[in-house]
């Protein structure tokens, strides 16, 4: 068996409406290589339903998965999304699974959202051998808002409640604005900036190393 030369990532962050799909879907249109999309959507869908909870208690399967709970937040009512045990195992699982899936050579970009506190130094961890260009996709909460109130199986005020969380200790290799650049903009300037190196992933790493080195000191 040959060694396999693994794919290219590129990791899309933003919040709920943001217009992260549209963007994947938009490069894997106009990029002149296949690329497949892997979302946080994708597997969310696959967990059982009665793991998928709304304003469910605690102990129950919903609170376990991925459970929708209506808030107050900054003074309105908003929704936040919670993952319990079982739904951050199925987040470890997700992004093992498209460090797998570059490796046997496919070229992929990802649909996600930060939602928890972990998932940039588990994506630093995991994706360590492998090729990522890091893309914030940027849009204002008007925007983000009405979308949501049009989306089927969209809750309103789950942007707002990770608006600026979902971005928290991040750097990119590039930002596009979904409010202000059209769909084909956003994915052409996300491929121009495939060939440029070095990549941010690689700085945020030996910055989290450092720290750690230092808190063993």
């Amino acid at each position: 068996m040959t060694d396999m030369t693994p794919g290219q990532i590129i990791l899309l962050n933003g919040t709920s409406s943001s217009g992260k799909t549209t963007l994947a879907t938009m490069v894997q249109q106009i990029r002149p290589r296949p690329i497949q999309l892997m979302s946080l959507d994708q597997f969310r869908d696959g967990m059982a339903g009665r793991f998928r909870g709304f304003n469910s208690a605690s102990g129950e399967p919903g609170d376990q998965g991925l459970n929708i709970v209506p808030i107050e937040h900054d003074g309105q009512l908003a929704t936040d999304v919670r993952f319990g045990p079982y739904g951050r195992d199925v987040l470890r699982g997700m992004r093992r699974a498209i460090a797998a899936f570059a490796r046997t050579g496919n070229d992929v970009i990802v649909d996600d959202v930060f939602l928890v506190e972990d998932a940039l130094d588990d994506y630093l961890e995991v994706f360590e051998d492998l090729d990522v260009l890091f893309v914030g996709v940027r849009c204002n909460l008007d925007v983000i808002e009405e979308r949501e109130s049009t989306r089927p199986g969209r809750f309103p005020g789950t942007a707002s409640t990770h608006f600026h969380s979902v971005h928290a200790g991040c750097e990119y290799d590039v930002e596009v604005d979904t409010a202000t650049m059209n769909r084909r903009l956003c994915a052409e300037t996300v491929l121009e900036c495939e060939a440029q190196y070095p990549r941010v992933f690689e700085s945020l790493r030996r910055a989290r190393h450092q720290v750690a080195d230092a808190s063993h000191h």
